[in-house]
This record gives structure tokens, sequence and C-alpha cells, in this order.
């Protein structure tokens, strides 16, 4: 398989809170996913992007901080969106972020690696599959739901311990969002998406 092959994920961190635990989700995920040859992880940390909450209208110019993460948006052939789960839904600079976009999304995979108390933050998990298909993404089967992820925690305070569940659901997401972000980059290089 030569370079361009790989598919470009952009792994989307979409918790901005103080004391957030996103970043070790990520760390977590993207340590499995930099293991499979085909991939090439970006990752996207919305803490660090600073994005404006207030959008402009359509006929005005992106502020300097969305014209700088729409590259890296476009690039990408397939979206990891980790996120926790704020009052059965997630949390507002992730709607922000996914609303200062359009053909960026257009169809590509999306999965998402949810994080919460007794539901794992799939309340999260369902709403953004709505909100991904009004921008045309395609949202996999398959997510990760870490319920009560502070269960995961080792005696050493390692995270995730070896015996958690969820290593066992990175194998089966990573294969359905590569098969999809093959396939959608196929469809879209022959025939440009224009919905």
């Amino acid at each position: 398989m030569s370079d361009t092959d790989n598919l470009r994920i952009l792994v989307l961190i979409g918790s901005t809170r103080h004391g957030r635990f996103g970043p070790r989700v990520a760390d977590w995920f993207t340590g499995h996913a930099r293991r499979r040859a085909e991939l090439e992880i970006d990752r996207v940390d919305l803490a660090e992007t600073r994005l404006p909450e207030t959008l402009v209208e359509y006929d005005e110019p992106a502020p300097a901080p969305v014209a700088a993460l729409a590259p890296r948006l476009a690039a990408a052939d397939g979206f990891v969106v980790v996120t926790p789960e704020y009052n059965r839904s997630f949390p507002a600079p992730l709607k922000t972020a996914i609303d200062w976009y359009s053909h960026e999304w257009n169809a590509k995979p999306v999965t998402v690696v949810s994080y919460g108390g007794p539901s794992g933050g799939l309340h999260a998990a369902s709403q953004l599959r709505e909100v991904f298909s009004e921008v045309h993404a395609v949202t996999i089967r398959d997510t990760i739901s870490l319920r009560n992820y502070w269960d995961y925690f080792d005696a050493d305070g390692s995270w995730p311990k070896a015996s958690a569940e969820c290593h066992s659901m990175v194998k089966s997401t990573l294969d359905q969002l590569i098969w999809w972000a093959y396939a959608l980059r196929e469809a879209r290089a022959k025939r440009p998406y224009t919905g």
C-alpha cells in the first residue's frame, strides 16, 4: 500500500471544559488508530482552535481561526468525534464547530467515541447522527461508548485498564470507518459530491 492510498482521519476533541477527560480518550483512541498502516491521524482539540461562538453571514469572510481549520477538515477522508455527554447532549462548542463548516463534512464518514455516566454518552452520539446527516456526512453504525469511564482506571492510575471492554470495540469501529472512508473517497473522485 502506498502513501497515496492512506486515509487521513481527523480526531476531533469536542469538549473545551476545564478538567475535561476528552484528551485522554483521544490519546487512547489515536494510539490504537496509529497502529493501522493505512491511516494518517490528524488531531484537533477545539479548546486549542478557539473558534468564535458567533457565526458570520454566508457572504462574510471567515474569522482567522475558522479559516485555519478548514483545510485540515477538507483534507480528511473521515472523522472521529470524541465527546462527553452534558445534559443528555453534546457540548455547545462542538455544535458550533460543525456549524462553521459545510462542504468539509460532505460525503465523508464519521464515528463517535462518547463518554459519560450510565449512558456512556449515547444520547450525545444519537444527536450527533442527526446533526451530521444535515451536513451530508455519513455516520457509521459502530461507535464507542465509554459508560462510567472512571471505572476504567487501573490501580496505578493508568487508563483504560487492560481488561476494559472498550479495547475490543476499537477494531470493528476502525474497520467500518476505513471501509466507508475508502468507499466514499472513491465515490467523490468519480463523481464530485454536490449536496
